[in-house]
């Protein structure tokens, strides 16, 4: 296959065009090609008129005919797609593997075991997709809230309410296969060549029935309702996993529990596991008019149909720390992600079609281990802590507190609501965002956002709406692990994903589950 870059086209221009175009700058001839479409779209904003950039792939009719055009002009390269090729290793294996967690580590991992002859157990503390919606439903009409089933836990983990973003800067080879398996499950066509790939979150919910389905079917055993409680060591090999359901018998267990499993990162310690503090970050969620980010990025060709939904991504260092924005969500909306009682979280979602009036993203500022002198079980505490004030604040009922980014530059706690309308479902109060959180952290972040007005004109527009807290951008923990992906303190145990500390974002953690899995597949033989 060949690929054409940097063809750069107005708005008015059609896809045709951007291929015609391929093919003259490869000098390929017409009657040669035996498929030409799309790989790519991005939006070149950077100018008062944007542009819209193509990349596109190219077949030819005669095999191993592409490698006469390759390097015809600067932008025509050869793509050689690897296949991803498994062999299972020697090592019979007594019991099947088990994994905990069925957020997108372990479910690709889970998938990649399956299709090996693996069957695995897989569990997951929360109920599948139809009850835990149910169960957020009745969370976000005012009803009881459930710390089994809400954002944080139940089938797709915690990225199943999130705008379903793709994007990743992992660079890895299996970033191609996570792609190419959400398509064959139903994601939209377009994540395949648009710039910035998404799928939304009422989209990912079918796509994640759809993966647990095929693992089903190919001898896989999914345990909802199901919590790892303890672990069964002997030697320093794992014997077997204990549950809420009962005990497993196991010589492998992955564990990709995500970043908010706090009692599991407990019990994790007592079982004597090394852990270790990582970066995270703090915050709140900011909301904009989705139409007004769009009028900074596009100016003049805002609103026209050529141009995807606006979205941003900021950042400014204040000494030490980053103040950056994280998780945009065009169109979308602030929800309550809150995984404990008596704490408030916030966290941001958009639907497939972002077609909401606000537009909202996490604006954070960075800790790691410095703050907590290295003590993974401070920076948890920390979390919580803020988590509570927050819940406090407000009221004790799940409402959040909130405040105007005008009020909270000059640090005067009001919420004056006008054009911006907050978006969280459970009601925000009117607070002092700053007072909840330490002095320099609320400064810094101060500092950031009035970098972010010089960087994205009206960012700090005095009606947007600050709604508090963001805290769970990423897992405080790492459960460290060796080059062979197993702790270094248990054979057989296998720490996997973000809330082990080894990914963030959806694909990321795919790609970690698929790792862990081809290392288990290399090694061991399936059990009878």
């Amino acid at each position: 296959m060949l690929l054409v870059r940097d063809i750069r086209l107005p708005l008015s221009a059609t896809k045709e065009d951007a291929v015609q175009q391929a093919l003259r700058l490869a000098k390929i001839p017409v009657g040669a090609v035996g498929q030409a479409e799309i790989a790519k779209i991005s939006v070149d904003a950077r100018r008062k008129v944007p542009t819209l950039v193509y990349t596109v792939a190219i077949q030819l009719k005669e095999r191993g005919a592409e490698l006469a055009y390759a390097g015809s002009a600067p932008c025509v390269s050869l793509l050689q797609p690897k296949k991803l090729q498994l062999k299972n290793g020697d090592k019979k294996l007594n019991f099947r593997p088990v994994v905990v967690g069925l957020g997108p580590a372990g479910l690709f991992c889970g998938l990649l075991l399956a299709k090996q002859g693996f069957r695995p157990i897989i569990l997951e503390r929360g109920p599948d997709i139809q009850q835990r919606m149910e169960k957020i439903e009745q969370f976000r009409v005012g009803g009881a809230f459930d710390p089994q089933a809400n954002i944080q836990f139940g089938e797709g983990g915690a990225g199943t309410f999130s705008d379903g973003k793709l994007t990743t800067r992992i660079g890895d080879a299996l970033c191609g296969e996570v792609m190419r398996i959400l398509l064959k499950h139903g994601a939209p066509e377009d994540i395949a060549w648009r710039q910035k790939p998404h799928i939304g979150t009422d989209k990912l919910q079918q796509v994640i029935v759809s993966i647990r389905k095929e693992i089903q079917h190919l001898g896989g055993e999914v345990k909802f309702s199901t919590q790892l409680t303890n672990l069964k060591i002997e030697q320093g090999k794992l014997k077997s996993v204990v549950t809420t359901e009962g005990e497993i018998p196991t010589e492998l267990l992955v564990l990709a529990v995500g970043h908010s499993a706090r009692d599991t990162f407990s019990m994790l310690k007592q079982a004597g596991l090394q852990m270790e503090c990582k970066p995270f970050s703090v915050g709140f969620r900011a909301e904009h008019l989705q139409w007004e980010i769009e009028k900074s990025l596009y100016h003049e060709a805002a609103g026209h149909p050529a141009l995807p939904r606006g979205e941003y991504q900021l950042s400014h260092h204040v000494g030490q720390r980053c103040v950056y924005t994280f998780c945009m969500c065009p169109g979308g909306q602030v929800v309550a992600a809150s995984s404990e009682e008596g704490g408030v979280v916030t966290n941001g979602m958009s639907y497939h079609a972002r077609d909401g009036k606000n537009a909202n993203a996490a604006v954070v500022v960075s800790v790691d281990g410095r703050d907590f002198d290295q003590d993974p079980e401070k920076a948890i505490q920390f979390q919580r802590q803020l988590e509570q004030k927050a819940f406090a604040v407000a009221g004790k009922d799940y409402t959040a507190p909130a405040e105007t980014m005008g009020s909270f530059l000059k640090g005067k706690g009001q919420l004056n609501i006008g054009k911006v309308e907050p978006t969280y479902f459970r009601g925000v109060c009117p607070t002092d965002l700053g007072s909840l959180l330490p002095t320099e952290l609320a400064n810094t972040l101060r500092s950031g956002l009035l970098a972010f007005e010089r960087k994205l004109r009206g960012y700090t527009h005095p009606q947007a709406v600050l709604t508090g807290l963001e805290t769970r951008t990423s897992s405080p923990v790492r459960i460290v692990r060796g080059e062979d992906f197993q702790s270094t303190a248990v054979q057989g145990l296998y720490p996997c994903g973000e809330g082990a500390g080894y990914a963030g974002g959806i694909v990321s953690a795919a790609v970690d589950g698929m790792r862990v899995a081809q290392a288990i597949i290399e090694q061991y033989q399936p059990s009878e």
